[in-house]
C-alpha cells in the first residue's frame, strides 16, 4: 500500500471548528488474533499504537494510526480538559447504528507537580488517541471500525482510501505468519540508587512515626540494556502470556512503549454502574499449595497489611458515596491471587445517582492510599522529597472511555517503559510507621518480578 494512505489523517490534534466531523464505520470479521493486528500496523504506524485487554478476558481494544490526539501539560484541570475535549469529539460524531462506539485510549502522568527531566521527557500530562483503525473483541464477535476527523467539505475520497487501508491491515493480520518471540539479550541491569531508596524507606518512616503521614507509597527503578532495540509486539505478547489475570496495556509514544500488566482497576463505568477495587496489602506466593494457604491466612491477619488496606478501602468508598446510588462493598478483603504475589482485594460496586463521566472519578480516585498514601497531599509532597525519581506514568490512571461513556482504566503499576534497547521497571510499597527497609527492598523484587521475566530477566533478589 501507498505510504500516502496516512496523509488521510494528518490533523492530528487541531481546534475543532463548525465544519469539524467525525466519521465512524464499523465492519465485523472472522477471529482474528489482536496482536497480529497490532503488528500489521508496524510498516506505517510503529509509533501510533495501543493495545489493552481487561482482567477477565472479555474485552480486548488494539489501536492502529492517530486518527486524533488529545493531550494537554497541565497540573490543574487535566482530567475535565481531556473530558471537555472528547464531548466536543462526540458531539460531532456521525454513525450508523450498527457502528462501535469510537475509542478514546490514553493516560495521566502519576503527578505533574514532581516532574523532572529523566526517560519520560517526551510524555505530557495526559496524552489520548483517537485510533485511525480500531479493533474490539467482545463477546465472541470481532469488529474493525475506522475513524475519521476531518474539516474537509468533501470527505468520501479520503474515507475510501481508509477502507482500502483497513482492508490491508485485515488481510495482513489474517495471512501473515508473525513472530512473537525475539530473543534478546539483556547486557546490563543497573539499579538506579538502590542506596537512596534504602535511606528514602528509613526517612520515610521515621516521618510516619512522628506524626507526618499514615502511609506514604516509595518507589524506584531499575534499567534494563539490551542487545537490540526490544520488540513491542514480543513484550505485550510475552507479559499477556505471563500474567493471565491482569489488565494487560500498551501505548505507545514517540520512540517509547509504555506497558504493564497491573491487576489494578481504578474506575469501570459500564451501563450506568461505576466499579472499583481496593488492592492493597501483599505477601508473596508459596512454593507448594499448602504454604501459599499459610501465606494468605498471613495476609489476611496482618496488621500492617489490613490497615494499609483499609486506607484504600475508606478513601474509595466516601468518593463512590458521593457520586453513586446504592454502594456495595463487602465487609472484609478476600485474596487475590496472581503468578508471582497475593494481595487483599476488595470490590466496590456502585449505580450511577448523577451526570458523572469516568474522568470525574479518575480525578477523585487518583492517587489512591495504595499508590499515593495518607493523607493523600503530604504523601504527594514526602514522595516528592524523597523518592528522587520521576514515575511518569508509572502508577498513574490509563485506559479508555467511548462515545456512549462507558470505559475502565486501571492503575499503570506491574510496568515498563521501553525506549529502543533500553527498559526502564517500576515498583514501589507502601511505608507505614514499622516498615523496614529491607523487607521493603525484596518486596519491590517481587513486584519486578512479572515484567522482568516478559523482558527475558532474571531475579537478582
Amino acid at each position: 500500500m501507498s505510504h500516502k494512505i496516512t496523509d488521510v489523517q494528518k490533523n492530528r490534534e487541531v481546534t475543532i471548528s463548525p465544519a469539524t466531523r467525525f466519521f465512524t464505520e464499523t465492519v465485523e470479521v472472522g477471529r482474528l488474533s489482536a496482536l497480529s493486528f497490532f503488528e500489521a500496523g508496524v510498516s506505517l504506524y510503529k509509533n501510533e499504537r495501543f493495545y489493552w485487554q481487561n482482567s477477565d478476558k472479555t474485552l480486548t481494544l488494539v489501536g492502529i494510526g492517530h486518527a486524533y490526539t488529545l493531550s494537554n501539560q497541565k497540573k490543574t484541570n487535566r482530567y475535565m480538559d481531556i473530558s471537555e475535549k472528547w464531548k466536543q469529539l462526540c458531539s460531532v460524531l456521525i454513525k450508523e447504528e450498527k457502528d462501535v462506539d469510537p475509542i478514546l485510549f490514553g493516560g495521566f502522568s502519576f503527578d505533574e507537580e514532581n516532574r523532572r527531566n529523566s526517560e519520560w521527557d517526551e510524555f505530557p500530562s495526559a496524552f489520548f488517541v483517537v485510533p485511525s483503525f480500531q479493533m474490539k473483541i467482545e463477546e465472541g464477535r470481532t469488529l474493525i471500525s475506522i475513524n475519521m476527523i476531518t474539516d474537509k467539505k468533501e470527505a468520501a475520497e479520503d474515507f475510501e482510501r481508509l477502507r482500502e487501508e483497513r482492508d490491508h491491515l485485515i488481510h495482513l493480520a489474517q495471512v501473515e505468519e508473525f513472530d512473537f518471540t525475539d530473543s534478546n539479550a539483556i547486557l546490563s541491569t543497573n539499579e538506579r540508587n538502590k542506596e537512596h531508596y534504602l535511606n528514602a524507606v528509613e526517612n520515610v518512616t521515621k516521618s510516619i512515626r512522628n506524626g507526618k503521614a499514615d502511609k506514604a507509597v516509595i518507589a524506584r527503578v531499575i534499567e534494563l540494556q539490551f542487545e537490540h532495540d526490544v520488540n513491542d509486539v514480543s513484550v505485550l505478547h510475552s507479559i499477556s502470556n505471563e500474567q493471565q489475570e491482569s489488565y494487560h496495556f500498551g501505548l505507545q509514544k514517540g520512540n517509547s512503549l509504555f506497558f504493564g500488566a497491573t491487576p489494578e482497576r481504578l474506575i469501570e463505568i459500564r451501563d450506568g454502574k461505576a466499579y472499583s477495587a481496593c488492592v492493597a496489602g501483599s505477601i508473596r506466593r508459596g512454593k507448594t499449595a499448602a504454604e501459599d494457604r499459610k501465606l494468605g491466612e498471613e495476609l489476611l491477619g496482618d496488621r500492617k497489611n489490613r490497615e494499609e488496606h483499609q486506607y484504600v478501602v475508606g478513601m474509595i468508598s466516601s468518593i463512590f458515596e458521593s457520586y453513586c446510588n446504592e454502594v456495595r462493598i463487602p465487609k472484609a478483603p478476600k485474596l487475590m491471587k496472581i503468578r508471582d504475589i497475593q494481595h487483599l482485594f476488595t470490590p466496590v460496586e456502585g449505580k450511577l445517582g448523577q451526570e458523572v463521566d469516568i474522568f470525574s472519578f479518575v480525578e477523585a480516585l487518583h492517587p489512591t492510599p495504595a499508590l499515593g498514601g495518607v493523607p493523600t497531599d503530604v504523601a504527594l509532597k514526602i514522595i516528592g522529597e524523597e523518592e528522587g525519581m520521576d514515575r511518569g506514568f508509572y502508577a498513574g490512571p490509563i485506559g479508555w472511555t467511548d462515545a456512549a461513556c462507558n470505559g475502565e482504566f486501571a492503575v499503570a503499576i506491574r510496568s515498563s517503559l521501553i525506549k529502543e534497547d533500553h527498559a526502564y521497571l517500576y515498583a514501589g510499597g507502601g511505608i507505614v510507621a514499622d516498615s523496614n527497609p529491607e523487607e521493603e527492598y525484596e518486596e519491590t523484587w517481587v513486584k519486578f518480578r512479572p515484567v522482568l521475566r516478559a523482558l527475558g530477566g532474571k531475579l537478582n533478589g
